[in-house]
């Protein structure tokens, strides 16, 4: 770890807390704050924070104590009390919401598993968080009670992958599954592992920036026995990035788990290009990779947190020469309606023909890159092993390129096309916006 050490922080209000209980995980997790008068022994609230916290229905609000420590009391704009504190914007509507914004219920063969890509499924296993992002995608499911996934719902997730050789990767997410206690988080680590097919367990989690004291020993023993296992942790801005956040990430990576950072572009939290560049270049100095940069989602509340696409485009051109090669994320848009990560970048290549492509690097250089002119198609005896036969129809792309398929066509082309009528059309329209979990619109 540089010589340069990061910060610890404690509330004056936890001053007397012994140690041990700080230090200890339960304790934290016993001991979140979510009322206005836990939250005013911390900080003075703002009249929009007051009002939302006595709003019925909010999404959930709770805050470990570690984490509200982490919050400059005097600054009503803290990049940290804008994620977990939330304000009266959080409940005007916007144009585009949606509830299901990228579409997992549509993509759930059975409750709590998203099977969406190919050769990989995101498992929902818990809708408990340590502390809860103002911005969660799936605040439809997370922190309600209602929504909780039962043993029944665990087996049939089993069942499926059992079933679906195809699925090489599984995604652990929720909800964040390191609140799960010991022996539940082992019982799902080795069902999986007992599936043969299954060559990867990954983690999705906040819980070693909300609560690092989480990542005890024991906890990394744990995780070290079902290898190969990734963990992708989620940091927005540098504030975060703790001496406690990183001991737990040393602790993680000496038990040989490779982590990654899944950072949200979020208004008045991290759209600045040099406050990214300090972000990126903190997490590989504590051993994270930055993975991905998500562009906000349209969810419900998440309104005033919406950057437009300019600015990720804007943040990626100060990143990329700017930094090292493994600091750059991958800025995405998890596209409305179930399509999946699409990747943005800004546009390096200029122009191109069959000789050359026109190219420009991060100063503005313009160069030229020629063409061959004598590339033939690799030898079959090369290609043919590495074949997918498991892919049947969801080629896309890939499937033109490859010559499987002349076109892809959206559901209902035909008959939107004029051939079924009218009445097939308005069918189609009627389909797409309750896909797009729009509702009805016939009265529109």
């Amino acid at each position: 770890m540089s010589k340069t050490q990061f910060v610890s922080k404690r509330a004056p209000v936890f001053k007397d807390i012994p140690d041990e209980k700080w230090n200890d995980w339960r304790w934290q997790l016993g001991h979140r704050l979510n009322t206005i008068e836990e939250f005013e022994k911390v900080l003075k609230l703002t009249e929009s924070e007051k009002k939302a916290l006595n709003a019925p229905g909010l999404f959930r609000v709770d805050i470990t104590p570690y984490f509200v420590s982490l919050i400059n009391p005097e600054d009503p704009f803290d990049p940290i009390r804008k994620q977990v504190i939330p304000t009266s914007e959080e409940l005007q509507p916007f144009t585009g919401e949606m509830e299901d914004s990228l579409a997992e219920d549509m993509h759930s063969p059975v409750p709590g598993l998203v099977h969406r890509y190919p050769d990989r499924v995101l498992m929902l296993i818990t809708n408990t968080c340590a502390s809860y992002c103002r911005y969660c995608t799936r605040a439809r499911l997370v922190g309600d009670p209602h929504q909780s996934f039962s043993n029944e719902d665990f087996e049939a997730q089993l069942e499926y992958l059992r079933n679906t050789p195809q699925v090489r990767d599984v995604l652990i997410s929720g909800g964040d599954p390191l609140t799960l206690a010991p022996r539940v988080l082992e019982r799902v680590l080795n069902s999986l592992r007992e599936i043969e097919h299954i060559e990867i367990i990954r983690i999705g989690s906040r819980v070693p920036v909300f609560m690092p004291q989480r990542v005890t020993d024991e906890l990394c023993e744990l995780l070290q026995n079902y290898h190969p296992l990734w963990l992708n942790i989620h940091v927005n801005h540098p504030n975060e990035i703790t001496h406690e956040l990183a001991l737990a990430c040393d602790k993680l990576t000496r038990a040989g788990i490779p982590l990654g950072n899944q950072s949200v572009l979020l208004a008045g939290v991290n759209d600045d290009p040099l406050l990214m560049r300090q972000l990126v270049r903190d997490l590989v100095r504590i051993r994270v990779r930055p993975y991905y940069i998500y562009q906000c989602d349209l969810v419900h509340g998440a309104g005033h947190f919406r950057t437009p696409v300019a600015k990720g485009l804007e943040i990626m051109e100060a990143l990329r020469g700017h930094t090292s090669g493994f600091a750059n994320p991958t800025y995405v848009v998890d596209a409305p309606g179930g399509g999946g990560k699409i990747p943005l970048m800004p546009n390096y290549m200029i122009a191109q023909s069959d000789n050359a492509v026109v190219l420009r690097n991060f100063e503005g250089f313009i160069t030229t890159y020629e063409q061959p002119t004598n590339y033939t198609r690799p030898a079959k005896s090369l290609t043919d092993p590495y074949k997918d036969l498991g892919n049947e129809g969801q080629e896309g792309v890939l499937g033109l390129l490859q010559g499987k398929q002349v076109s892809i066509k959206p559901e209902g082309f035909d008959q939107l096309r004029g051939r079924g009528g009218v009445k097939h059309r308005l069918r189609a329209d009627e389909s797409k916006w309750k896909a797009l979990g729009k509702g009805d619109q016939s009265q529109n």
